[in-house]
């Protein structure tokens, strides 16, 4: 688990970083906001892992957090990139909604550790 949270937060703050000094020469605001989401929920829920890392029931938690950032935040950065790297990626919407649903079912998956292990 510390190999996953070091991954996910080494790369928040780098894509984070990306945003701010490269991308927004090239974005519009639009863009460039969506973005700046993307980065804020990878960030909290990295440090939300990060919190839960000596929790015994965190298994469960720990999925659906790490795939909400890969859905959520991942579809975010390649849609709102599509147009730099000249792919269209617009198929790419409808998973971004999966990704905030995963990050609901891991926090409310907090609820029941039993379930949780």
């Amino acid at each position: 688990m510390n190999k996953l949270i070091a991954f996910l937060g080494a790369s928040a703050v780098g894509l984070g970083a990306l945003g701010a000094h490269t991308l927004a020469r090239f974005l519009d605001e639009s863009s460039l906001d969506s973005f700046k989401t993307a980065v804020f929920y990878h960030i909290v829920h990295t440090i939300a892992l990060l919190a839960l890392k000596n929790h015994p029931h965190r298994t469960l938690t720990v999925w659906l957090w790490s795939l909400g950032i890969l859905l959520f935040s991942g579809s975010i950065y390649l849609l709102v990139t599509d147009i730099l790297i000249n792919v269209d990626l617009n198929f790419l919407g409808p998973i971004t909604p999966i990704g905030g649903i995963l990050f609901i079912a891991g926090w409310l998956s907090l609820i029941a550790p039993s379930m949780n292990k």
